[in-house]
């Protein structure tokens, strides 16, 4: 990667009338700044619909689009929705975002704008988007399910589903799905329109030659269609409860360490199929950014595993991670790709192995950099050439 600078802004974060930052014209006037400040990336934070506290760490998809992403405006220049809709969304302050009314507000005019479509598409949209469903089938048709059994279950996370629901049972399910049809197809058209929305976006900042950062985390949420569908790669039971799952330990921030409560991947389960979920996980990245961070990187060489029930993660062990034959698989796989390591903390010797084994610049943090100590990593005449200053 050649040196440049850009700015990290997450879309929530951007101005508008409804409540919370879109993919809607704001995101071209950001683009359209960069582009006169000379800026020549775009970083954001991970994009997927937002399960627990609302976290974009915390997403019931590692592949979906974040409904609430979507811009009204655009719709009602299609015709889905109607100016009196937008006025009647028009309802918030210029303050942080309030999720709880963005859900309120947005959620009836995203299910107005699917019966509308549904009603009046004309057919080379229909077309379009079939296409476009079928085209990712294979991680959607999982979400939608996933997504329509919670509206069902009245939100509950899958994990206190009931049990047959629980374990994804086809014969408990199969009688369902005229129940949850309807939710399952509005679950497409939403990533159909968010996804078209978002491609917009990414093609107007390349017109300007502004390229985007996006993020993967490590892990995935708990209450998620990848643990769902996927529970054979995940530290589970039998039963699909939860075994140990993920945290960093007590340090100089906290003397209980962090727990994060993330399941932690099976990698010898994993590493049997070639790493097919991670090829498949950067691959579906790849498609939206150009150059991606990987969150808690430290993780792939080692990660602290904390026994599901505990109440803080002081009790949890380092266990060796996949380490370099993942990053191995992924490169005869993919070829040499554009990766970020987000290699903060206590870092060991075997991540700075791995990182800089495949050549993958590291973070930099200058508020890390101005304590008493001279041989501080983090100021600026002790970089390394290969990294990435925040």
């Amino acid at each position: 990667m050649e040196r440049f600078s850009g700015i990290l802004l997450h879309p929530t974060s951007l101005p508008g009338k409804y409540g919370i930052g879109t993919l809607g014209k704001e995101a071209f006037h950001f683009i359209d700044f960069l582009a006169k400040a000379r800026q020549k990336y775009w970083q954001i934070l991970p994009l997927g619909p937002t399960g627990y506290a609302d976290s974009p760490y915390q997403c019931f998809s590692s592949h979906a689009g974040n409904p609430f992403l979507i811009d009204l405006e655009d719709l009602a220049d299609a015709g889905l929705i109607t100016r009196e809709d937008l006025q009647s969304a028009d309802v918030f302050d210029d303050g942080p975002v309030d999720f709880g009314k963005v859900i309120q507000i947005k959620i009836p005019l995203l299910k107005k704008a699917f019966r509308t479509f549904r009603e009046t598409a004309h057919e080379d949209v229909l077309i379009d988007f079939r296409n476009f469903i079928n085209s990712i089938s294979w991680w959607l048709d999982d979400y939608v399910l996933f997504m329509a059994l919670k509206e069902h279950f009245g939100q509950k996370p899958w994990t206190l589903w009931d049990p047959s629901f629980k374990l994804k049972q086809e014969e408990a399910i199969r009688p369902l799905l005229p129940v949850l049809e309807e939710s399952m197809n509005f679950h497409k058209f939403i990533q159909y329109i968010f996804f078209r929305q978002y491609f917009k976006v990414r093609d107007y900042a390349h017109q300007n030659n502004v390229s985007i950062i996006g993020d993967i985390p490590l892990y995935v949420a708990m209450d998620s269609a990848d643990t769902w569908s996927h529970s054979e790669l995940f530290q589970f039971d039998e039963n699909k409860n939860p075994v140990s799952v993920g945290g960093v330990p007590p340090d100089y921030f906290s003397s209980t360490g962090q727990l994060w409560g993330n399941p932690i991947f099976r990698w010898d389960e994993m590493e049997k199929d070639g790493y097919s979920w991670w090829i498949e996980r950067i691959q579906s990245s790849l498609q939206l950014y150009d150059i991606i961070r990987i969150d808690h990187f430290r993780g792939f060489a080692g990660y602290w595993s904390v026994p599901f029930g505990e109440k803080t993660a002081v009790r949890g062990e380092w266990i060796k991670g996949p380490g370099k034959k993942l990053f191995e698989k992924i490169r005869s796989q993919l070829g040499s790709i554009p990766i970020i390591a987000e290699d903060l903390g206590v870092i060991t010797g075997d991540v700075i192995d791995l990182r800089d084994s495949f050549g993958l610049p590291g973070m930099k943090i200058l508020q890390f950099a101005f304590d008493s100590s001279e041989a501080n990593d983090y100021l600026p005449h002790n970089y390394s050439k290969n990294c990435v200053v925040y």
